[in-house]
């Protein structure tokens, strides 16, 4: 496993371990949709259905995580919720979020997760 995608597992592994304990269920992560993509998380938060987004920087390398996600992006995690609604018989009764993890890893000290919920 090269850098990045080692660096990316790890903030996928804190993203999960936040929305746990905020009180989601982690249903699928990494699930694929052919080409179209890939959803990081799918969880379910009391009646609503959540894909979502991880993103993860090192301190000052690269722009903070929650401005990495673009108008294309967006249109992507639309396309990708309506394919994983097909593929499991349609939208829950509380309807369907698409939310945003940030990680940010500083040289010292503890990553900083930041969930923000409905981006999009």
């Amino acid at each position: 496993m090269n850098a990045t995608r080692a660096l990316g597992r790890y903030g996928e592994d804190l993203a999960v371990r936040a929305l746990i304990a905020v009180g989601m269920t982690v249903l699928a992560r990494n699930w694929r949709c052919g080409r179209a993509g890939e959803i990081d998380i799918v969880a379910r938060d009391a009646d609503a259905l959540v894909v979502c987004e991880v993103k993860t920087r090192r301190t000052s390398l690269f722009e903070h995580p929650m401005a990495a996600l673009t108008p294309v992006k967006k249109e992507r995690l639309r396309h990708l919720a309506a394919c994983w609604l097909e593929r499991s018989g349609g939208p829950p009764s509380g309807g369907v979020r698409i939310d945003l993890v940030g990680v940010l890893l500083p040289r010292r000290g503890a990553p900083v997760v930041e969930h923000a919920r409905g981006v999009v």
